[in-house]
């Protein structure tokens, strides 16, 4: 079957709608299939006589699934957690050789500064809204931070 029949045969299916169409003439066969979005694909493969291989289009495999392990989540510890009121980028120091406004393990009171998020240019002071020990720092310093984000979890 030459590459003129296949092409009418192809515009065939497009045009009637019909979903499959499987022709033998001798010893080939061709089968052509609807493609779900509408697209023709051709399917079949025709019965090779000698000196035909490579002549027609084959489909190549479809790629298996791979299986990916994601990485676990870290263990984040129980308690309260004071979430970024904006967005903006977190710093823990009020200039860049200054010590930590707060460390874990520290006691804190409602109140305390924990950081400061700068946004549009302004340094926007956090505060705890609850007091306890600072039990974990969730963001790194100078990390950008989004409205609503973790930031420290206090016990």
């Amino acid at each position: 079957m030459d590459l003129r029949k296949l092409k009418k045969l192809i515009d065939l299916v497009q045009e009637s709608g019909i979903a499959e169409l499987e022709i033998t003439e001798g010893e080939e066969k061709v089968r052509i299939t609807r493609a779900v979005a509408g697209q023709t694909v051709y399917t079949g493969m025709p019965m090779m006589q000698p000196g035909m291989m490579g002549m027609y289009p084959q489909q190549p495999p479809a790629p298996a699934p791979v299986a990916v392990a994601e990485p676990a989540e870290p263990a984040v510890p129980e308690g309260h957690v004071v979430k970024s009121p904006m967005v903006g980028t977190f710093y823990r120091t009020p200039s860049p050789n200054a010590k930590a406004f707060v460390e874990v393990g520290q006691a804190v009171k409602a109140g305390d500064t924990l950081c400061i998020i700068e946004a549009m240019k302004l340094m926007n002071e956090i505060e705890a809204d609850e007091g306890g020990v600072i039990k974990a720092i969730l963001i790194e310093n100078g990390q950008p931070v989004e409205y609503g984000e973790p930031l420290f979890i206090i016990g």
